[in-house]
C-alpha cells in the first residue's frame, strides 16, 4: 500500500498542512474531517450517508472560510440576563462578530456543486443578513478527446442573479482534477458579471497538484481551501516529500485524468446518476 507522508500525522495545534503551493492555498490539518472524507470515498458508502457526509464536511469548510476571510465589526448584545440583574449593563457582551451586511454569492457549479453550494447558502443565512446572500447556478462540463483526456471545459447555461460588486464569491466544488472547469467559471465571473468582488474563494474536498497549478496560474488572486491534496500518481519518492516540494513532479491524475486516490465522480455519487 502506498502512503502519502503528508497525511501520516498532525502536530498539536496545527490547523493547516505545510506545503509549497503558495500562500493562497489552505490545506486542512484535521483528522476528524479527513476521517469523514475517507468514509465518503469508500466503495460501500452510498446514499443517504453520502449526502449526510457532504453536508457535514461543507458545514465545517464554510466555517473555516468564514473565519479566515470574512470581515468582523465590534458589536454589543444585551443578553437575557439583563432582566435578572440589578445592574443590567453587566449583562451586555461586546466583541468581534461577523459584519452581517457583507454580501456573498455562492456559485453552484452543476452537478457536483449543487449540494455543497446549497449547504454554504443555508449556513451563511444564519449569520449574515439573508438579503445579502445569493446563490447562482452554472452548468459546466469537461470536454475530452478520443482517449477521454480532458481538453477543456464547456460553459453551458447559467442563472446569475445580479452583480458581484464588493461580494465574497464562493465556488464550493467538491473535486478539483485538472482545474479547467473551475478556472473557466471563475474567468466568466471576472469578465462577464458586473462588479468587482471583495474576494473569490474556491472550496474543495479533494484536489490534485495539477488543479492547484492551473488555478494559481490562471487566478493568482483566488484563495483555495481544500481538505486533501491527492497526488497518488506520483512516485514513492515524491509521496515521501512535503506537499508541493517537487510540484512539477507531482501528479494526482490517472490516464483519463480522474483523481487518484480520489473518491470517484462526486457528481454521480451525490445525485445517484451514474452516467
Amino acid at each position: 500500500m502506498r502512503k502519502d507522508a503528508a497525511y501520516q500525522q498532525i502536530q498539536s495545534g496545527q490547523s493547516e498542512l505545510k506545503h509549497h503551493y503558495g500562500e493562497r492555498v489552505h490545506i486542512a490539518a484535521d483528522a476528524f474531517l479527513w476521517s469523514q472524507l475517507a468514509r465518503l470515498c469508500e466503495t460501500e458508502t452510498i446514499q443517504p450517508e453520502v449526502n449526510h457526509l457532504v453536508r457535514s464536511l461543507y458545514t465545517a469548510l464554510i466555517q473555516r472560510v468564514v473565519a479566515a476571510h470574512f470581515p468582523t465589526i465590534e458589536r454589543s448584545i444585551t443578553t437575557r440576563m439583563a432582566q435578572f440583574d440589578s445592574q443590567p449593563e453587566r449583562a451586555s457582551w461586546t466583541g468581534a462578530l461577523l459584519n452581517r451586511t457583507q454580501k456573498v454569492v455562492t456559485v453552484d457549479v452543476a452537478r457536483a456543486g449543487m449540494l455543497p453550494s446549497q449547504i454554504c447558502f443555508d449556513v451563511l443565512n444564519t449569520v449574515l443578513q439573508p438579503e445579502g446572500i445569493r446563490q447562482d447556478h452554472v452548468i459546466m462540463a469537461r470536454t475530452t478527446d478520443e482517449n477521454e483526456r480532458v481538453t477543456g471545459a464547456h460553459f453551458g447555461e447559467s442563472k446569475i442573479g445580479g452583480d458581484i460588486d464588493n461580494a465574497i464569491v464562493l465556488f464550493p466544488d467538491p473535486m478539483g482534477a485538472t482545474g479547467s472547469s473551475l478556472s473557466k467559471a471563475i474567468a466568466h465571473y471576472k469578465s462577464d458579471v458586473e462588479g468587482t468582488p471583495a474576494r473569490i474563494v474556491a472550496m474543495n474536498l479533494i484536489v490534485t497538484p495539477e488543479y492547484l497549478n492551473r488555478l494559481t496560474q490562471d487566478h493568482p488572486d483566488v484563495d483555495i481551501h481544500v481538505l486533501r491534496v491527492d497526488r497518488g500518481a506520483s512516485s514513492p519518492e515524491i509521496l515521501s516529500s512535503e506537499l508541493g516540494e517537487h510540484w512539477d513532479q507531482e501528479s494526482g491524475l490517472n490516464d483519463k485524468q480522474y483523481i487518484l486516490p480520489g473518491g470517484g465522480g462526486f457528481g454521480e455519487i451525490i445525485n445517484n446518476a451514474y452516467c
